[in-house]
């Protein structure tokens, strides 16, 4: 299929969400490969959104269930996160929100919605929180895919990725850029590393299947040292300056009136 058709489909599905539902996205954006720059052939799309349920949802005594989700189909991988969950884990910093709100790819956005979540990412920020986060997901993809002789060679990206976000916040003490060219061309100096990735990095982007294969012995090399640097340079990272918990209420309550009163602006014209 061509993005148009792809992205007319996401739509869609977007959409029969919100009538299903019964709620209003917010936000809808690219997470997985593709946002990253590195798909293959036959990835499929990872769709990640924001929404929320009419005023009377959230005026229950009892909790209910935040999250929608989506069966897994050969093309998407869909699902969203309730705006109050979301808020409130801007407290911890949860580098996967982080990520969706910079993401080169939108599917839908409420700009009045979406530009206020935003002006919190900055804020909320911690360094060793996302530190300790990109650093998990490296050292249990390089445990699990790359510690053979013979390896699945796709994953060298799953590990390579965030073990240069941890480089990028550890030297501009911000959130890593989602693009693995950005990370890869301001972080990997020229040399036998850099090239090796490259290589391997047009095998894929080229659609060529990467299966099992002998270990590239200078990446598996600079994934072990940067793992063993990292467990010892997280914990001492600094936590986020700034708090944001007096902001998250009001901002939970506007963004409620905004949601509710642009579908409204929206049945009324149509």
């Amino acid at each position: 299929m061509t993005a148009n058709p792809v992205r007319q489909k996401i739509e869609e599905e977007l959409s029969r969400i919100e009538r299903e539902e019964n709620v209003r996205i917010l936000y809808a954006c690219e997470s997985g490969s593709r946002a990253w720059g590195f798909p293959s052939r036959d990835s499929d799309y990872d769709v990640r959104f924001l929404y929320v349920h009419e005023p009377e949802w959230y005026m229950s005594v009892f909790d209910r269930r935040d999250v929608i989700e989506r069966p897994i189909s050969d093309l998407l991988d869909i699902n969203g996160w309730d705006l109050r969950k979301a808020l409130r884990l801007f407290r911890k910093s949860n580098p996967p929100l982080l990520e969706w709100l910079q993401s080169p790819i939108v599917y839908r956005e409420i700009p009045e919605a979406a530009n206020p979540i935003r002006s919190l990412a900055g804020p909320a920020f911690s360094p060793k929180a996302c530190t300790f986060h990109y650093l998990h997901m490296a050292s249990g993809n390089y445990r699990d895919y790359l510690r053979g002789e013979a390896v699945r060679s796709k994953k060298y990206f799953y590990v390579l990725r965030p073990l240069l976000a941890c480089r990028w916040i550890e030297r501009f003490g911000e959130m890593p850029p989602m693009a693995f060219d950005t990370l890869k061309d301001t972080l990997l100096e020229p040399g036998e590393l850099k090239t090796a990735v490259e290589q391997l990095l047009e095998r894929k982007k080229s659609g060529i299947e990467l299966k099992e294969e002998p270990r590239i012995e200078v990446i598996n090399q600079y994934l072990e040292t940067q793992i063993a640097y990292f467990e010892q340079k997280a914990p001492r990272m600094p936590d986020s300056g700034e708090s944001v918990d007096d902001r998250l209420d009001p901002l939970f309550r506007c963004l409620l009136r905004t949601a509710w009163k642009e579908q409204e602006t929206w049945q009324s014209s149509n």
